[in-house]
């Protein structure tokens, strides 16, 4: 499961224009939701450091782009998300 994510997210961050095809925006969306789950992690430790895993990264990056912000209010208060 995570090696195909992982190369459809580094094909999509070295040619952007995937970024239109609903599966490359889906495998994104599909990463994001596995971090809320706790199922994969940007930086974890291995032995005395930590290893970025680039891969990730790269999709919380390109999370934005796909994704319409929105402006919330609650009350008062107002948030862009």
């Amino acid at each position: 499961m995570n090696n195909n994510l992982q190369e459809v997210i580094e094909k999509a961050w070295s040619e952007r224009s995937l970024l239109l095809n609903i599966s490359t925006r889906d495998a994104v969306c599909e990463v994001i939701e596995l971090l809320d789950k706790g199922k994969l992690r940007i930086a974890e430790p291995e032995g005395n450091t930590w290893k970025v895993n680039e891969w990730i990264k790269k999709a919380v990056i390109m999370y934005f782009p796909i994704n319409e912000m929105k402006t919330i209010q609650v009350g008062p208060l107002e948030f862009h998300d």
